[in-house]
């Protein structure tokens, strides 16, 4: 055999022991995903039983819910209206949190490693507390109404936009910044006119997707008094009247619907 031949055999052999250490390398991984997924089942008590047993009584409640109360429309256009204006300064206020914590939680922007910390550790706080909480605490602090609601969306989803504006900074194309930088440009016009024009459509698409489910989660807010149509949701659930729970769910879709399509379509437009 020449040694030519033992060297492709040997790569060969090689090659084959790599391919069985990886496939064993992921099959252990496998195994030990799945182990910890039961492990947690047992924490969650997952019962797959009862759950498929629970089936016929959501249907049941989704029965009663058909005719809806068409004649409902009348009391919850208004907080319907109302959850859209939650869910749209909760936006505002949270492009005003996120902007200025972004930026400084950028690399590109600011050089002082504790700035930087600094700033994602706040934006690491206000999205670490559920919009639920915010919601809670705001209402105990200024009252019922949607104005807390709005707070609660702009303090949780400021947190969250801000993580992702920096994130986005951070992978803007270099050249435009030192090119500024080497003409002397101050870190404030570097901002404007190098920073902010590459990121400006991934803000916008970003705050269209989270305006959608603000609109969701402002729903939920209403249940614990921030205003809005979750307020009747809760109400009419409380009092067993399904028809005027067909009837809200059917509006909270149709808006949800109406501006996924709107959001959607001003995306293609900006790419």
């Amino acid at each position: 055999m020449s040694l030519d031949v033992q060297r492709q055999t040997q790569s060969l052999l090689d090659e084959l022991a790599a391919r069985q250490r990886w496939h064993f390398h992921h099959i252990l991984i496998v195994a030990l995903i799945i182990a910890f997924l039961v492990w947690c089942a047992n924490g969650v008590d997952l019962r797959p039983r009862e759950t498929f047993s629970a089936v016929p009584v959501i249907a049941d409640y989704f029965g009663r819910m058909w005719p809806p109360k068409w004649s409902f429309f009348s009391e919850i256009w208004k907080p319907a209206i109302e959850t859209l204006y939650v869910a749209l300064w909760g936006n505002v206020l949270a492009t005003i949190v996120g902007v200025p914590l972004g930026l400084l939680a950028a690399s590109h922007v600011s050089s002082s490693r504790i700035v930087r910390s600094s700033a994602m550790g706040i934006l690491n706080v206000f999205r670490s507390i559920s919009e639920l909480i915010w919601a809670i605490l705001f209402v105990a602090a200024v009252g019922l109404g949607p104005f807390p609601g709005a707070l609660a969306l702009g303090m949780n989803y400021g947190g969250i936009l801000g993580r992702l504006y920096a994130e986005a900074i951070e992978n803007v194309d270099k050249g435009p910044i030192e090119a500024m930088e080497a003409t002397g440009a101050s870190k404030l016009q570097v901002i404007m006119f190098a920073i902010i024009p590459q990121v400006l459509p991934q803000f916008v698409s970003y705050n269209l997707y989270w305006f959608e489910v603000g609109v969701r989660s402002a729903t939920v807010l209403g249940m614990v008094g921030a205003g809005g149509i979750g307020f009747e949701l809760i109400t009419a659930i409380r009092l067993f009247e399904w028809r005027e729970v067909g009837l809200i769910l059917l509006f909270i879709l149709a808006m949800v619907t109406v501006i996924d399509l709107a959001s959607t379509y001003i995306r293609s437009r900006m790419y």
